[in-house]
């Protein structure tokens, strides 16, 4: 730490950080455009000028600009002196010369940095009278809405979306004073973090279509902290509600997970939330038709359904929360409790679990995944299952330049400088696939295989890397060489990372992914970790609670072991096959389902129970790394329309469960639940002890949900009713359903539930909640860590059978990060970005078959007629077909089935 003095007064601060970060990290505020945390400096808007006095005796002292300043013991500095004011103040109005000045109507106001920064330079009267500069919006999809006249050239946009995030299709045109920030011509954002140029942008040129379609100002919604299901990840976000909708996610800051930036599924993919076109009262089927029913009645169904039959089974959910799958555990008893996944998927997550709870490889953050310098990824395509992962393997491999650079006395922050590194030093990449992924841009090498020959490849690094385990030799001299050459690079690593998870259903690719691990860290030569990402939000979280697979609640039910099945928050017909999903619904008079959106299952149901979904609910989900996290409800659904009847599936279930044992109630929040499930289950007790309770308060006080300025709440009912009501109180959180409430950083609170501070209205808010600047939040990160303090198990190598090369034609699952994930497949907006499905087939077998680019094939498998387009792939080994798998229509159950024959559609 280094000593500098800035007005006169004495601080402390990191002696690797620039001066402008150094100010802002002890609280002092300065204006700023060009720089950001992630993206470091480059000095284009000289707005963050002060002054440098050589000495105490120094009066006058020279104009520097502190983002491109490093930190020197002893330095003095003046921010508030009359040149540096008037410098900062003149370069605004610089600026803005060719601004529109559009406040009023900019979709920014309210949350825009340009208009807290001219504030804080006190820069109130506009001088220039000539003619402005304008331009020709563009057309950049249906996320992002385009007005290049608000710009002010701080090239925040292009050093993030074409330096940071990789993106080829934005960039910075003309000279001068004609900049342009755009695309080449009209056309859709093809990075899939476009979204986030939304807050790096500090004007209004890049804002939020989605929310333009029902707009508000900022200080008009009410929040709530939340957590993206949209993956395993576990992003931290912040959910912006008006009128019983949800309006916008924005990014909540959380430092070692999701940093400042979400993906474009996560930030956009919420318009199924909204009540128009979901279930919203109970109801059963008379005589095929739907006959709705009220709150009393639906129990009075449900313990009926209970008391009708003597086996029932009940599906849980791993896209749903720790509570309410308990809860349907509870309800049926744990030996007919189901997780419903498929077995292929449970015998991947079993030995994941085991290595979460042997706690004897680490298992890094999504932020230190940016540390590592040799990556390995096994089988994965994360870039369309887990994005928000392939942007932090993206920065992993650019930090060998940072760490060059600050061997040559280059500062980290010095972002131009970091660049030019970056084109000759990069860190390593090895990718095997099936076909190709959008991280092979940056790959050192990439080997594309069938899952099985992946895993034998893989088996041969680990070979070389323990001479215990079995030689592989069957595998070309190329492939045992690279094989050789890999195992030594990971050996020789600083830090190697193995990464891999569940999207081929295939265990033997886990298996060799820990075998790789394992045989590195007996080496003890240097740091190894492990990261698994798994297909769903809680899919860790369901796999604690246990239970059987869905292929065992068919068998059962057909074998007459049970007669009724309860689903809860799922589709069987993502899961299994059209026959099979059929033998579920023979008699439809034992399905009973409780979920918020009408799907295949739910409109076939005899019993139908409405629950409400992750904004207007509060539960726990854990992610890859064994974190679980809290989201919290943001609205009340039924406070707008009480003819709504939608509850917690924990609720329902409860209630039902005490009605038919005739017992109290004894579940009235959601921490009666957790006192439950800790109590039965010794790994969750974690969950109780650290996570905050319904009683939590500050000065007395629960935490705002809204901003100090929200507006208009006596009007919120007016066309119902004109009294104001009273505002709906939550018994499940610590959150006010109002502006009153404390909303300031607070060292023992980490949910955040929107970032606002007084002087800075911005995302750049969260400035103000960090210790330092891009570092910790004052209050520490949220959620807790439920393995890291177990007892140590011996690291053991697991034994991978070798598999025979198939003869048939067998399928395998390709994804798109638009249209894989099971709920934002019903959201409006996310289905205008979904790719027509297609089978992708190699360029050999499409030679053979004489197909054409544009040819359609047929083909049929569990006893379905397929016909689709096709797609080449170069890489894409022989006799091996892509599908879609988690779209509607193609379920998990083709995974690896075999194909008979396949032809040609012909007209």
């Amino acid at each position: 730490m280094f000593k500098i003095y800035i007005n006169k007064k004495k601080y402390y601060v990191r002696k690797s950080n620039n001066l402008l970060q150094a100010c802002l990290s002890v609280g002092l505020d300065l204006p700023y455009f060009c720089w950001h945390p992630e993206l470091g400096s480059v000095g284009t808007c000289r707005q963050c000028a002060v002054t440098k006095h050589s000495s105490s005796s120094d009066l006058k002292g020279r104009l520097i600009i502190s983002c491109m300043t490093p930190v020197i013991d002893g330095d003095i500095i003046s921010t508030h002196d009359n040149i540096s004011e008037k410098f900062r103040t003149s370069i605004v109005e610089l600026l803005l010369t060719n601004h529109p000045h559009d406040c009023p109507v900019c979709e920014e106001g309210g949350n825009c940095h340009l208009q807290d920064m001219t504030v804080m330079n006190k820069h109130h009267i506009r001088n220039y009278r000539f003619s402005k500069r304008t331009h020709k919006n563009q057309y950049l999809g249906s996320f992002i809405k385009h007005e290049m006249n608000r710009c002010i050239g701080c090239y925040r946009c292009v050093r993030y979306y074409k330096d940071y995030a990789d993106g080829s299709d934005l960039n910075v045109y003309g000279a001068n004073n004609n900049i342009y920030f755009g695309r080449i011509e009209d056309g859709v954002l093809e990075n899939e973090h476009s979204g986030n140029l939304i807050e790096v942008c500090p004007t209004g040129v890049f804002t939020d279509k989605t929310h333009s379609k029902q707009y508000n100002r900022k200080w008009d919604m009410q929040y709530a902290p939340s957590i993206c299901q949209s993956c395993s990840i576990g992003c931290n976000i912040s959910i912006g509600e008006r009128y019983g909708e949800v309006r916008r996610i924005e990014n909540r800051y959380h430092e070692n997970i999701n940093h400042y930036f979400l993906c474009d599924l996560g930030r956009f993919g919420y318009s199924h939330h909204s009540l128009k076109n979901r279930p919203k009262n109970p109801s059963n089927m008379i005589n095929g038709k739907p006959n709705i029913l009220s709150f009393n009645e639906a129990i009075k169904e449900g313990v009926d359904f209970l008391k009708k039959h003597k086996n029932i089974i009940g599906v849980g959910s791993t896209r749903s929360s720790i509570e309410n799958n308990f809860a349907l555990q509870e309800l049926v008893g744990e030996k007919n409790f189901s997780h419903g996944m498929c077995i292929k998927e449970y015998s991947c997550l079993k030995l994941i679990l085991s290595v979460l709870k042997n706690n004897n490889l680490y298992i890094p953050s999504l932020k230190e995944i940016e540390s590592y310098d040799v990556i390995l990824v096994l089988g994965e395509d994360l870039t369309q299952t887990s994005p928000r992962a392939s942007l932090a393997v993206r920065q992993a491999i650019k930090n060998k330049a940072k760490d060059i650079a600050e061997i040559n006395g280059i500062p980290r922050w010095n972002a131009a400088v970091i660049s030019n590194i970056s084109e000759n030093y990069k860190n390593s990449l090895y990718i095997t696939h099936t076909h190709e992924t959008k991280l092979d841009d940056i790959a050192d090498w990439c080997y594309f295989g069938s899952v099985d020959n992946q895993s034998k490849f893989g088996s041969a690094i680990a070979s070389n890397l323990d001479t215990s385990l079995p030689i592989i030799k069957d595998l070309s001299p190329l492939l045992l060489k690279q094989a050789s050459f890999i195992s030594k690079k990971l050996l020789n690593a600083k830090k190697a990372l193995i990464i891999s998870g569940t999207s081929s259903f295939n265990k033997s690719i886990i298996k060799t992914a820990i075998n790789i691990a394992i045989s590195i860290k007996k080496k003890e030569k240097n740091h190894v970790a492990l990261s698994f990402f798994t297909t769903s939000s809680n899919t860790l979280g369901l796999g604690l609670i246990g239970g059987i697979s869905i292929e065992e609640v068919l068998d059962r039910l057909q074998k007459k072991e049970a007669d009724a099945v309860i689903f809860m928050e799922y589709d069987v017909s993502r899961y299994l096959s059209k026959y099979d999903y059929e033998i579920f619904f023979k008699n439809k008079k034992n399905i009973c389902t409780i979920d918020h959106q009408y799907t295949k299952t739910y409109k076939n149901s005899k019993l139908n129970l409405p629950c409400v979904n992750f904004p207007e609910s509060s539960g726990t989900i854990i992610n890859f790394e064994g974190r679980a996290q809290r989201f919290f409800q943001v609205y009340d659904p039924m406070f707008f329309n009480k003819k709504n009847c939608l509850y917690e599936s924990w609720k329902w279930l409860h209630f039902i469960q005490c009605k038919f044992l005739n017992k109290n109630i004894s579940w009235f929040n959601i921490d009666d639940v957790i006192d439950s499930y800790s109590n039965k289950y010794s790994i969750l007790k974690k969950i109780k002890i650290s996570l905050p309770s319904v009683d939590f308060r500050i000065n007395n006080q629960k935490i705002a949900r809204s901003p100090n300025r929200y507006s208009g709440r006596t009007a919120l009912k007016s066309h119902i009713n004109i009294h104001e009501s009273s505002q709906p109180k939550d018994t499940n959180s610590m959150f006010s359903f109002s502006m009153e409430g404390f909303n300031q950083p607070n060292k023992s609170f980490s949910y955040i539930p929107f970032a606002w501070f007084p002087g800075w209205n911005s995302p750049q808010a969260w400035n103000k909640f960090q210790v330092e600047v891009g570092k910790e939040l004052i209050s520490g990160d949220s959620g807790i860590h439920l393995f890291k303090n177990n007892k140590k198990v011996e690291d053991i190598y697991f034994h991978i059978k070798n598999h025979i090369n198939k003869k048939y034609w067998h399928v395998i699952p390709y994804y798109h990060i638009f249209g894989n994930e099971e709920l934002t497949q019903y959201s409006s907006i996310i289905q205008e970005n979904i790719i027509t499905p297609y089978v992708l087939i190699s360029e050999i077998d499409a030679v053979e078959l004489n197909l054409r680019k544009n040819s359609q094939i047929e083909f049929n498998c569990l006893n379905k007629n397929f016909r689709l387009n096709i797609k080449l792939s170069k890489n894409l080994c022989r006799k091996q077909i892509g599908l879609p798998i988690g779209r509607r229509g193609f379920p998990i159950a083709l995974v690896g089935k075999e194909i008979t024959f396949i032809r040609e559609f012909i007209k």
